[in-house]
């Protein structure tokens, strides 16, 4: 009986060794990759704004400084302008929360068990609601709160300034995300990396684009119909519907729950009138919004961005949330050129 041998040669086992090396050296700099990836991201999503800017023979240093300082003046008006009512929409939210429960038991039909549920779950509404009004006395109380918050989420302010400074110098060169990955891939691929990025970005611009007015939409209408009916914590429940746009069939559901529960904690007559404002808004939503907004966003699919926001926010907070719609669309990209291709190969041998 023959054995079987197994010869492991010395290329094989430096091979092996590079790759773990390499893997290694990708963890150990993780931070520092983020920071990168982070920085092409936000570069990218500005050069459809500063070609535009540079097609009406503005110089493109000063559109891209335009459009910094505008965003750094929506990011500021919102933050101290929007982010208080919504914060103490959500405290008086959380505060009135365990009444809204105690008022919706129906005569005390809910056994032990589900009480002591209940009950321990109060434990982390008043932890959240803490969280709450520790954001609000740092708005209220720190001068330099935007600064310190953002930088916060970035990772600190190193990485803040970091990221801002490498986009910056990016979006100000003619071709400059071509060019850094240019310097980062091999040769014989640069040409299809570029070309992956570039329909990549064009098709994240498009859901992004589609999202955004489809969720303000929504979130405006919400907002303005909760107000006349005068239902309670309007600002946040219209947050609400905006952020759960993304969800796809189940998102309008979710948002107009609270809402609808809500109005009938208060009384029959406006529960069933805000019932009837979200299934107005929803057909509305349906018929005429969502085809004129995101009738020409293609090719992202609702579930894989939500997949990919909770992977992303998972391993890698608040950046893997920026950068997980870009990697999922360019691994989309990718593996739809690998089906391509095994398609086409399949195609020739038959022939």
């Amino acid at each position: 009986m023959r054995e079987n041998s197994v010869t492991i040669s010395a290329g094989t086992i430096f091979k092996a060794v590079l790759i773990l090396g390499l893997v290694g050296l990708l963890y150990y700099l993780r931070d520092l990759i983020l920071i990168l990836l982070t920085a092409v991201v936000i570069a990218s999503a500005i050069e459809p704004m500063t070609s535009l800017f540079v097609r009406y023979k503005i110089p493109r240093v000063l559109s891209v400084i335009f459009i910094y300082l505008f965003f750094a003046f929506l990011i500021t008006a919102v933050f101290y302008l929007f982010l208080p009512f919504l914060l103490n929409d959500m405290a008086e939210f959380l505060t009135a929360l365990p009444y809204f429960i105690e008022s919706i038991q129906l005569g005390g039909a809910i056994n032990g068990f589900g009480e002591q549920n209940i009950l321990g779950g109060f434990g982390e509404i008043f932890s959240l609601k803490d969280t709450v009004v520790s954001l609000q006395d740092a708005l209220v109380g720190t001068s330099g709160g935007v600064l310190q918050s953002i930088s916060s989420i970035f990772g600190g302010l190193v990485s803040f300034i970091l990221i801002i400074v490498i986009s910056f110098y990016l979006a100000v060169q003619e071709k400059g995300i071509e060019k850094f990955l240019k310097l980062i891939t091999p040769l014989k691929h640069e040409k299809y990396v570029i070309n992956l990025w570039e329909r990549s970005q064009k098709k994240i611009g498009l859901w992004m684009q589609g999202q955004l007015l489809l969720g303000l939409i929504v979130g405006v209408l919400v907002f303005l119909g909760l107000t006349i009916l005068q239902v309670k914590y309007a600002l946040l429940l219209a947050v609400l519907a905006a952020l759960f746009e993304i969800i796809p069939l189940f998102g309008p559901i979710l948002a107009a729950t609270p809402a609808v529960i809500l109005g009938f904690v208060d009384s029959i007559s406006l529960g069933l009138m805000v019932l009837g404002l979200y299934v107005i808004i929803q057909q509305f939503e349906n018929h005429l919004i969502y085809p004129l907004v995101v009738r020409k966003v293609v090719g992202v699919s609702p579930i894989l961005v939500i997949i990919a926001l909770i992977v992303g926010a998972k391993l890698a907070g608040f950046l893997g949330l920026l950068l997980a719609v870009p990697i999922a669309a360019a691994l989309t990209e990718f593996l739809d050129d690998t089906q391509r291709e095994k398609y086409a190969l399949t195609q020739k041998n038959a022939n």
